[in-house]
């Protein structure tokens, strides 16, 4: 006989309890922690019990008090909750992994619109790199009944268990910026490879030959992996292969969970380093806009940082719009619209995922730059 999932043993228990007279009409059920603590299951599942009789009608859920059973006999505050969460906003969580003026503030803030937009209430939470900060924030999301959460992943080898789980629990999850490749998930976020090879022919167009690729120390997330299959697909176009000796590829100052004056000043002694023993470079292609910074300041201190362009994605937000480096501008607008309403499409019940690309633009920089 086909054992049945555990959120319908819950179900079909608490609704014997009714029947039985064990729950009577105002009772106060137990809660979503008590229940997952006897039937050793996760707050999802014992949440989707009750949420699933509260759909029926059998039951009354209100944040912050509980789940009661239905009948006329409720008490006044029961009664007066129950006016209350007819229309409330609904509770979503964002995880940032951090953010800055270079990208993330704009991102977050167009969540935030969106969010009003839909109706929803947002709670943000930063793991700042650091996988075990993210699964706490999830763990802390849940806790306060988020009912789907928006993510920017922390970049690490390893995808984050917790992750997995909220995925085979079908617990609405939208992924930003970096996508989990292999796992369905939907996802808002920039083509990085088409971006990094347009970006990679505007240097090879230029004659820009021997370009150093630099990134940070965390080599197989999906951002930097794109981002780098860009650059070797445009050297392939130009009928070269791209010279992976002249790569710089353990970068650490720019990690949300490595950022110190010790790795930037190591970050700088490397990139120096580096530059004296490859004279040869022509040219710099940065994974992100905080590591082209990091190159130009050591490019301008042996003197090189007008004879060795810098590119990268991302650039510092300004109001009059100049530009240090040619870089790919991402719409952070549209990626934080759109990854709302996503998540507003998987609470109503649209539960394939998507993967949306947003569109870019290359935008060159100003001829003045910065000395």
């Amino acid at each position: 006989m086909k054992q049945l999932p555990l959120y319908e043993q819950i179900y079909n228990d608490i609704i014997e309890g009714i029947e039985n007279g064990t729950y009577k009409k105002g009772d106060r059920l137990p809660s979503e922690k008590e229940l997952s603590e006897k039937y050793c299951v996760s707050r999802i599942t014992s949440k989707k019990a009750l949420e699933l009789l509260a759909e029926e009608g059998r039951i009354i859920r209100m944040a912050g008090k509980g789940s009661f059973v239905s009948g006329a006999e409720l008490t006044e505050e029961v009664q007066a909750a129950e006016e209350a969460e007819r229309n409330p906003n609904r509770l979503i969580g964002v995880i940032m992994d951090g953010f800055g003026p270079s990208f993330g503030c704009r991102l977050l803030g167009s969540l935030e619109m969106e969010c009003k937009n839909q109706g929803f209430s947002m709670v943000l939470r930063c793991s700042y790199g650091n996988i075990e900060e993210e699964t706490r924030a999830i763990d802390e999301l849940l806790q306060i009944g988020v009912e789907g959460i928006i993510i920017m992943c922390v970049h690490d080898e390893n995808y984050n268990s917790k992750v997995l789980q909220l995925v085979v629990e079908r617990f609405p999850i939208v992924t930003i910026d970096r996508q989990l490749k292999g796992i369905p998930l939907s996802f808002v976020g920039t083509n990085n490879e088409e971006a990094a090879r347009e970006l990679a022919n505007y240097l090879l167009n230029e004659g820009y030959k021997k370009i150093c690729f630099a990134m940070p120390a965390s080599r197989e997330t999906s951002t930097i992996v794109e981002r780098q299959n860009g650059l070797t697909m445009a050297f392939r176009e130009h009928g070269m292969i791209a010279d992976e000796s002249l790569w710089i590829t353990d970068l650490k100052a720019t990690l949300p969970s490595s950022r110190s004056e010790e790795n930037l000043e190591r970050d700088m002694r490397r990139i120096t380093k580096f530059m004296e023993s490859h004279r040869e470079v022509e040219a710099f292609f940065a994974v992100e806009y905080s590591i082209a910074r990091i190159i130009y300041r050591c490019l301008y201190h042996m003197n090189l940082h007008k004879k060795c362009p810098v590119v990268c994605f991302d650039s510092s937000d300004n109001i009059i719009q100049e530009s240090m480096f040619t870089h790919v501008r991402q719409d952070e607008d549209t990626i934080g619209h759109t990854s709302v309403r996503l998540l507003a499409d998987a609470l109503n019940g649209i539960k394939e995922p998507k993967t949306v690309l947003v569109p870019y633009q290359i935008i060159e920089a100003t001829e003045n730059g910065y000395d």
